[in-house]
C-alpha cells in the first residue's frame, strides 16, 4: 500500500512538473525518461530468453504444453473479446467520414509502410543466424532457439554438464531479477519523469487535434476491456480482479509510459511473483509468451481503426466484413511485437495491402501517443490476467491431486 501510494504521489508531481512549460526541466525530464526506457529494454531481451529456457529445462516439455495450451486459450479468448467490444462501440458510436478536404491534405506516413507479405513475415521470424535475433531485438525468433533449447536441455539425460549449464542459466536469470529489483526500487524516479513528458506533450496540444468518435471509440473499447471485460475473466476463475490490479500495479504503469510491453517484462514478472504470488514456474513462462501473442489493445486498434480508414474509402461496412476484420485483427495482434507503435506500422501494412486510403493514418497519428499509452497497459494488464488465471487452474488441479 506504501509503495503503492509513493507511486500515486510520483504521477501527480511529474504531471504538475510537464504542465509548468519549464524547457529545461522537460527535457531533463526527457533525458531521465529515456534512460529508464532504455534500461527495461536492455534487461527485457535476456529476460525472455531466459525465463523460456529454464522453465522448459527444469519443468518439462508435457507439464509446459499444458500450460501453453491454457495459456494460448486465455489469450485467445480475451483478444477476440477486446475485438468484439471495439466491433461493437463502432456499430454504436458510428463515426463519420472525414471532410474530402481533409483526407486530399493528409501525409501519408509512406516511409513507415513495410510492403512485406505474411509469407516474408514468417520466414524472417526463423533465424539463420544465432546472435542476429539478439542484436534486432526479434522476439519471436528469440522464442523459437528458447522453446528449441529449453526443450533440448529437458531431454538431455543426466549429467554433470546438464546440470552445470541448467545452473548457471538459472544463476544468470537470478542476477537479471536482482537488477531488475534494482530498477524496480528506484521507479518512482521514472514515473515523475514519464509523467511530466506525458503532461507536456498534452499542454502544447498533441491531443488537441484528436478524430473525435474515432478516438472515443478506440479509448472505449479499451476501458470496457480493461475495467470491465478482464475483471469477469478474473472473477470466473474466482480470483478477485481489484486484488489482483493491485499487485500489478507498478507493471500497469511502467506499460502505460513506456508504449512497450516487451520493455516493462522484467517489471511485470518481477511484480507477478514478488506481490502477485504467481509461482515462478508459471509467471517466467506465461508471461514471456502474452507479452507476444496476448495483444488485446492491439487488436481493438487495428480492428476499429481499419474500418475507419476502409469507410473513408468507401468500402460499406457489413456485418460480413466486420466480422472478418475481427478475425484479421486478432491474428495480427497475435503475431505483433510488443514494441512502441508496433500496432500503428502493422494496421500501415494491413490497409496498404487492400489499397485503402493509408494517408488517414497520417491524421490519426498525432494522437496515436496516447492511444498507444493506454492500449499497451490494457496489454500488460491482459498478461497479468492470463498469468494469474492460468496459476489458479494449475493451482486447483494440485489440490484435487492431492
Amino acid at each position: 500500500m506504501k509503495k503503492t501510494l509513493i507511486w500515486i504521489l510520483a504521477l501527480a508531481v511529474g504531471a504538475v512538473l510537464g504542465l509548468l512549460g519549464i524547457a529545461w526541466l522537460n527535457e531533463v525530464m526527457n533525458f531521465i525518461a529515456t534512460v529508464y526506457t532504455r534500461l527495461f529494454q536492455l534487461l527485457a531481451v535476456p529476460t525472455i530468453v531466459l525465463a523460456v529456457i529454464t522453465t522448459f529445462a527444469t519443468f518439462g516439455s508435457k507439464g509446459s504444453g499444458r500450460i501453453f495450451a491454457s495459456t494460448l486459450t486465455y489469450t485467445l479468448l480475451t483478444t477476440f473479446a477486446a475485438a468484439t467490444v471495439g466491433a461493437v462501440l463502432y456499430v454504436i458510436i458510428a463515426p463519420g467520414n472525414l471532410p474530402v478536404e481533409t483526407i486530399s491534405n493528409a501525409t501519408q506516413p509512406a516511409d513507415t509502410v513495410a510492403h512485406t507479405s505474411y509469407v516474408d513475415h514468417i520466414i524472417s521470424v526463423i533465424p539463420n543466424n544465432i546472435v542476429k535475433p539478439f542484436f534486432d531485438g526479434n522476439v519471436l525468433s528469440l522464442l523459437l532457439l528458447a522453446f528449441a533449447i529449453g526443450i533440448g536441455l529437458s531431454k538431455l539425460p543426466d549429467s554433470e554438464n546438464k546440470t552445470i549449464v541448467t545452473k548457471g542459466l538459472l544463476g544468470l536469470q537470478e542476477l537479471l531479477f536482482l537488477l531488475i529489483r534494482w530498477l524496480i526500487w528506484a521507479l518512482p524516479l521514472g514515473i515523475v519523469a514519464f509523467a511530466a513528458q506525458l503532461s507536456a506533450q498534452v499542454s502544447a496540444g498533441v491531443v488537441a487535434d484528436s478524430i473525435g468518435k474515432y478516438v472515443l471509440v478506440v479509448l472505449g473499447g479499451n476501458v470496457i476491456q480493461f475495467f470491465v471485460v478482464l475483471p469477469l475473466f478474473l472473477l470466473l476463475r474466482g480470483l478477485n480482479p481489484f486484488r489482483v490490479l493491485g499487485c500489478m500495479l507498478p507493471a500497469v504503469l511502467m506499460a502505460l509510459f513506456t508504449k512497450s510491453s516487451a520493455a516493462t517484462l522484467p517489471v511485470t514478472m518481477e511484480t507477478a511473483e514478488q506481490r502477485l504470488g504467481i509461482q515462478k514456474s508459471i509467471a517466467r513462462f506465461v508471461l514471456p509468451i502474452c507479452t507476444t501473442i496476448n495483444m488485446n489493445g492491439c487488436a481493438a486498434f487495428i480492428l476499429v481503426t481499419s474500418l475507419f480508414v476502409m469507410q473513408q474509402g468507401g468500402t460499406p461496412l457489413t456485418a460480413g466484413t466486420i466480422l472478418l476484420w475481427i478475425l484479421i485483427s486478432v491474428i495480427s495482434a497475435v503475431g505483433n511485437a510488443g514494441v512502441p507503435m508496433g500496432c500503428y506500422f502493422l494496421t500501415v501494412s494491413l490497409m496498404s495491402d487492400i489499397c485503402a486510403p493509408v494517408a488517414i493514418l497520417g491524421i490519426i497519428l498525432p494522437v496515436y501517443t496516447i492511444i498507444d499509452m493506454v492500449e499497451t497497459a490494457e496489454n500488460v494488464w491482459s498478461d497479468s490476467c492470463v498469468a494469474a488465471m492460468v496459476d489458479r487452474q494449475f493451482m486447483a488441479k494440485q489440490v484435487i491431486k492431492k
